[in-house]
């Protein structure tokens, strides 16, 4: 195994901390509503979801890069493919929807591209 730099190995590390807590931003909307404590609890859980999820593969894959560097690839993909879909189902598509794949799919490749590199320099 060869050794790589500590900055190559943190910074996937810490730009997907940073990427989930953003997720994680998007969620304080549920606050607006009036949906009683349960309801606003259920609400805030539901938001949530992803950032549990990316949370976990996250932990799974602090020794094994290469499961979050797929990962958060596939899940940028995923939330460009959902968001083309969406656009293709309104009438008039609203093309300019494309541009908000940016603050979210490019973080994904981003921290995806740099777990790969980690992942790929170390073996």
């Amino acid at each position: 195994m060869k050794k790589i730099s500590k900055s190559l190995y943190w910074t996937p590390r810490v730009l997907a901390i940073f990427f989930i807590l953003f997720l994680a931003m998007f969620s304080l909307d549920v606050f607006d509503g009036n949906y009683g404590f349960w309801g606003t609890i259920l609400e805030l859980f539901m938001h949530n979801i992803p950032v549990f999820i990316l949370t976990g593969i996250l932990i799974i894959s602090w020794k094994r890069e290469w499961i979050a560097g797929i990962i958060f690839i596939l899940g940028g993909i995923l939330y460009i493919a959902r968001l083309l879909t969406t656009i293709l189902k309104n009438e008039p598509h609203e093309w300019y929807m494309l541009f908000w794949t940016l603050p979210i799919s490019g973080p994904a490749f981003l921290v995806g591209i740099l777990f790969l590199l980690n992942w790929y320099k170390k073996k």
